[in-house]
């Protein structure tokens, strides 16, 4: 199996985490790098938008990943938090889209089951998972990038199935537009 290098990107408009994994399913993984790209909450939007791109950007010129992980924004209360949520999560699939990466959009649920086993674990959980998982003294600070990194693992366990379903089914159509054009011989 290829080791693939993944971007994960835990969106919002006053941090952003980010983290740059490499690894492969069933091999140990590596962290490269974990922080978070900050805004001030006094700045005006469009330039936060802006700084969380650029932000971004540096990290996809830092690390050079195959594939961008992004959290998927759910539904919350606080429609002003989505909403930042959300924005900052279109300038991530813009960066990528950009550079024509592959993005893959991952449910906060369906990362903390990847990391945890339990879709439902706290974040303290989930910084705890990330550390062993890596091998690491501690989960990554603050607990965004640790939340980035439970992204990039997320996908590259699951992005790894993912991809080999994908081929199976390359595999499959190719047999069956062979056997077909041998019916018709």
């Amino acid at each position: 199996m290829r080791r693939v290098r993944v971007l994960g990107i835990d969106p919002g408009l006053t941090r952003c985490g980010v983290a740059a994994v490499e690894g492969a399913i069933g091999r140990p993984l590596t962290l490269l790098g974990a922080d978070a790209v900050r805004t001030s909450p006094d700045t005006d939007l469009p330039h936060r938008l802006v700084g969380i791109e650029r932000g971004i950007e540096e990290w996809l010129d830092r690390y050079q990943p195959d594939a961008v992980a992004v959290e998927r924004v759910f539904a919350q209360h606080n429609l002003s938090t989505v909403m930042g949520t959300a924005q900052a999560s279109g300038i991530a699939l813009v960066c990528a889209a950009r550079r024509g990466l592959p993005v893959a959009m991952h449910t906060p649920s369906e990362a903390k089951a990847a990391i945890t086993g339990n879709g439902r674990a706290d974040k303290a959980q989930v910084g705890t998972m990330v550390a062993r998982i890596l091998g690491l003294d501690g989960p990554p600070k603050p607990a965004d990038a640790a939340d980035a990194v439970a992204l990039a693992i997320c996908h590259i366990w699951r992005g790894g199935a993912q991809a080999r379903v994908a081929q199976a089914q390359q595999d499959f159509a190719r047999k069956v537009e062979l056997a077909r054009r041998t019916r018709g011989r």
